[in-house]
């Protein structure tokens, strides 16, 4: 069933629930089911098995943005955090405790993040994590696939074949990241939009002649060749800046290059555009480029990023890659719990279930483990409330058009309209997104109350 040249005997002491899969989704789910009680084993093939964007076996690795975006009250990312923290979320209290200044934004130090995470699911009694490749699901209990955008070769056919239909995939991209110390902070100044958060944030401002001719340098510059057979099937939310630039000359100035909201403090005026810098780690002695993923080659990247004032020196520790992200057709295959429809005690989380982002994948691991517990103890599992960032997530997943089926990240447009009392209060107190917000964490603290606790209280052992 399962195969790896450093495990003889893998269903020694069956667990209740497996778990294949150890990245945010994974780790996430294996830590809330084990909490309920649960017997868990974990599978991570890192790094008997290493990915092309990996580079560690810690659990919980992130290898994209180390932001995990807005935590600005009022907010859609903001309600599923907050709910996420109600809820008691691994993976949202080592963020905050591994937090890096970032504005209104929540960031971590990727590094000590995925080691606090590994630690903490090792340390667990009811958690027993091994590193070997999955290439068929377990005979029978409760399943949970969270391989994420990088699921191996031989899981993704027998998905495939478990689905009944060919995978869909597209690119994702990641940002270069450089040696704080090699930014030239005489061109450079440190500021957040509007000066929201504190001046977390370098910027490499632009005039409109050095605009042209970094935008010049980008469009020409040479790409990292795709396999013939690979159709790029680009995420909307995280395309390469190049692909972004094709668009048209002024594409990244109300992208990633706007400069709205900041202030030269050279000459007290708006730039042309600006190339925004986040911290990477604690120590701040590395800065990633805010949307700058993308495709290029690294002597290319490394020429055309330090046309950018203030980077003309740069020293980079990691440069911009791209990588395959798989995910499976949700709406034609899960339900709202994120069952099967014709497997049920299989579930998915993560990415490859259809959700886009970092807190998302956490919140349908989180789901997931839950549901799985209830399954294990011979109970039906119940979805999150509508109105819950949770509970639009997986509707949106569960009840989207399968024929043009995306990712997505939490918006409000996720969450239900609201209705006429609702809106007649709105009326008299509340701007719409804070009195959904509002909505949202009363629904949730009732399922909270009635599916959560009541999930930890069963002893399924």
């Amino acid at each position: 069933m399962l195969e790896s040249e450093h495990v003889t005997n893998i269903l020694i002491g069956e667990p209740q629930i497996t778990v294949i899969g150890g990245g945010l989704a994974g780790s996430e789910a294996a830590w809330q089911a084990a909490e309920r009680g649960a017997r868990v084993r974990l599978f991570e093939m890192r790094p008997t098995l290493p990915t092309a964007a990996h580079q560690t076996g810690n659990l919980a690795e992130i290898v994209c943005s180390n932001s995990l975006k807005s935590d600005q009250p009022g907010s859609a990312p903001y309600l599923l955090k907050e709910e996420l923290r109600r809820g008691g979320s691994l993976l949202l209290e080592v963020a905050h405790q591994t937090a890096v200044p970032a504005g209104a934004a929540l960031a971590v130090d990727r590094e000590r993040f995925a080691e606090e995470v590994t630690r903490r699911i090792a340390a667990h009694p009811n958690i027993e994590v091994t590193r070997a490749e999955v290439r068929e699901l377990p005979a029978d209990g409760p399943v949970i696939i969270a391989t994420g955008p990088l699921t191996s070769p031989a899981l993704s056919e027998q998905i495939a074949r478990l689905t009944g239909s060919s995978q869909l995939y597209f690119y994702d991209a990641i940002s270069p990241v450089v040696e704080a110390d090699t930014i030239d902070q005489q061109i450079a100044f440190r500021a957040a939009r509007y000066d929201k958060g504190g001046p977390d944030y370098i910027n490499c401002p632009m005039d409109e002649e050095e605009y042209g001719r970094f935008y010049d340098a980008l469009i020409a510059a040479e790409s990292v060749p795709l396999h013939e057979f690979e159709k790029t099937m680009y995420f909307e939310g995280c395309l390469p800046i190049e692909e972004l630039a094709r668009r048209g000359r002024d594409t990244l100035r109300y992208g990633p290059m706007k400069p709205v909201g900041l202030r030269d403090p050279r000459n007290g005026r708006q730039p042309f555009a600006v190339v925004q810098l986040r911290q990477e780690n604690l120590l701040a002695d590395s800065y990633n480029l805010v949307g700058f993923q993308n495709h290029l080659k690294f002597g290319e990247q490394k020429r055309v990023l330090r046309l950018i004032p203030g980077l003309e020196e740069a020293e980079f520790i990691r440069f911009g890659q791209i990588h395959r992200n798989t995910f499976i057709c949700a709406p034609a295959l899960l339900t709202e719990t994120l069952q099967m429809r014709t497997l049920p005690r299989v579930l998915f989380a993560g990415q490859i279930s259809g959700v886009e982002g970092y807190i998302e994948a956490m919140a349908t691991g989180f789901m997931a483990g839950v549901h799985a517990v209830e399954l294990a103890g011979g109970r039906t599992p119940r979805p999150a409330p509508r109105r819950t960032a949770m509970g639009s997530l997986t509707n949106y997943i569960a009840n989207a058009d399968a024929k043009n089926f995306q990712p997505m990240n939490i918006t409000f447009a996720l969450l239900p309209p609201l209705d006429d009392a609702d809106r007649r209060r709105l009326r008299r107190k509340l701007d719409r997104h804070a009195l959904m917000v509002e909505l949202g964490l009363k629904d949730f603290e009732s399922w909270r109350a009635g599916y959560l606790r009541g999930a930890a209280a069963h002893q399924v052992l």
